[in-house]
This record gives C-alpha cells, structure tokens and sequence, in this order.
C-alpha cells in the first residue's frame, strides 16, 4: 500500500492569498460643457460625452458595510462634474489631464481609459473626441 504524501497546511486568516482585479464602468456621461478652442465655442455650452473603464486592485473583498472599500462610480462622476462646472477647457486632452490627476488620487487605481466626445461640433459626424488611456507607473524615477 502507498502512503500518501499530502500535507495538512493552515492558511493563516489575517494573511491575504488573493488581490482583486476590479473595474468600474461608466458609460455615456453626457454633461454641457464650456470647451472648445474656437471663439464660437467658448460662446454657449456643448453636449460632451465621458465614459471610463477604471481598473483598480485590492488585497481583500468588498465589504458590504463599507462604501470606502470600494472605488465608488458615483463619487467619479461627481468629481468629473466638479471639475468641469466652472472651468473653460481650449483641449479635451487636458480636460482628460485633469480627470486623470482627479481620480488617480485614489491609490487603488492603476489604470484609467477615458473616452470624451464633442456631440454637436460637427454636423456630418455624431461625434468627435479623444480616447486615452493612462497608467500608474510603480517605476520610481
């Protein structure tokens, strides 16, 4: 008869064995915005479309109890409208620069894709806009 070689091994509660690779999802964020280079744009708000895909990590579940446990969607897009209330931006690409300073704050998030689209600066297109996505770096430089 063979022995059997397995090990009992106590998995020590307080020690993390997984990381959570999270994302959240917003989509279409439509607000008026003061934005554009153009005379005629900086005289009237335009219709400007945001969505993110935020990724972000953790080392242990979400509590249910605990809405700091988690990167709250609802808290990113009252940033964004924060942000943009009283602010004229001549390019989305640092309108986005702003965004991504904003949100990365929270040092969960290692990654953010932004897409903003102008809806009504062109009548031949249904949009126009910019998509970037940025990365935190752990490099030390």
């Amino acid at each position: 008869m063979k022995k059997n070689n397995l090990k009992i091994v106590k998995i020590d509660k307080n020690k993390s064995l997984f990381n959570y690779e999270k994302k959240i999802l917003i989509k279409e964020l439509t607000l008026d915005l003061k934005l554009g280079y153009y005379d005629f744009e900086k005289e009237k708000p335009q219709k400007v479309k945001f969505s993110l895909e935020i990724d972000y990590e953790d080392k242990k579940p979400t509590s249910d109890k605990d809405i700091k446990s988690i990167v709250n969607y609802a808290q990113v897009v009252k940033l964004i409208k924060k942000l943009t209330k009283n602010k004229h931006y001549n390019f989305l690409e640092t309108l986005a620069e702003d965004v991504f300073d904003i949100l990365f704050k929270d040092k969960r998030i290692g990654k953010i894709m932004l897409k903003i689209e102008k809806l009504e600066i062109l009548k031949e297109c249904t949009s126009v806009g910019i998509q970037i996505t940025k990365k935190r770096s752990h490099e030390k430089l």
